[in-house]
């Protein structure tokens, strides 16, 4: 079998996303996200989405690009997923030089790449100069059956609302959620500073689902938010849950998570699911108080260039 490296072309969105959830099933993939990802790229990121064929077939996929938001130039990152049952035919080697080529012409110097823990898949990485950073999690909870905690009235002066509620002028929700992303843990940080880009590819993006975000609004500002995706089959994603700094220490997320996945479940969503860096102890300790359960862990991998 021979395997041929390509640019993606916008008719392989539906096999991108089938590759992408076949390897990894806790994350939101459909063909409607990914194509819209491709539009709406950033363009100082460089990105480059990748396949592999055999045969012509769709076995692989890559998603790179420049860290445009990070703090410090010269950062890029790589993913890597090969469908589970074409593994092991050249796919992913090539695709990763592929990757490795373009970022480096792009003047990244270091690259991240996020793999997932297991001896195989780490041993890939390691073969290629990659050493382990930090790890994350996958969470999952069984939304139709869980016993969720019950939900309580807001304290005095809070007062929740959907993100909706914002649509005629969101900035404020961009406010918050740049001043949550800077505190969020990772090896590269990301400083949210361009309002526009924001709208078109967090509040417009089609997994974003406004009507179950749930936002604690306190003296007239968003204080916390616990942001939500679905892919209208069932399926509910925490795209991100934080509190701004002035406001933590109240349980203001904690709040807004339980009212949100409460109105997942009342949607007709089944399926919860929810990412976690391993050492941001307090919202792994929130995801277990709601019954959440880690179904997979990745590990960040860095390479320095040259």
């Amino acid at each position: 079998m021979t395997v041929i490296v390509r640019d993606v072309r916008p008719e392989d969105a539906e096999d991108f996303a089938r590759v992408r959830r076949a390897a990894l099933p806790f994350m939101l993939t459909n063909a409607a996200q990914v194509a819209f990802d491709w539009a709406h790229a950033h363009p100082d990121a460089h990105d480059r989405p990748l396949v592999a064929e055999v045969d012509g077939e769709i076995v692989g996929t890559a998603r790179l690009g420049v860290v445009h938001d990070a703090p410090e130039p010269g950062v890029g990152s790589v993913d890597i997923y090969v469908h589970p049952e074409k593994r092991r035919l050249g796919a992913g080697t090539l695709l990763m030089h592929a990757a490795e080529e373009h970022l480096a012409r792009r003047g990244a110097s270091t690259l991240y790449s996020w793999v997932l823990d297991d001896p195989e898949f780490r041993g890939f990485a390691e073969r290629r100069g990659y050493s382990a950073r930090r790890s994350a999690h996958f969470l999952r909870l069984d939304l139709a059956s869980a016993g969720l905690p019950p939900l309580v009235e807001p304290p005095a002066g809070v007062e929740l609302r959907s993100a909706a509620s914002f649509a005629a002028d969101p900035r404020p929700l961009f406010v918050l959620d740049a001043l949550t992303t800077a505190d969020e843990p990772g090896d590269v940080g990301a400083e949210l500073t361009d309002y526009e880009h924001w709208l078109a590819t967090t509040w417009n993006h089609p997994l974003f689902d406004p009507e179950l975000t749930t936002v604690a609004v306190v003296d007239g500002r968003p204080a916390a938010f616990s942001a939500a995706q679905t892919d209208g089959e069932g399926r509910y994603n925490s795209g991100m849950t934080g509190t701004g700094p002035e406001f933590r220490g109240r349980g203001l997320a904690k709040l807004a998570k339980n009212h949100s996945l409460h109105r997942a479940r009342a949607a007709g969503c089944t399926e919860a699911f929810t990412g976690n860096d391993a050492g941001n102890g307090p919202m792994l300790a929130i995801n277990k108080w709601f019954g959440y359960e880690i179904c997979a862990t990745e590990v960040r991998h860095a390479r320095m260039l040259g």
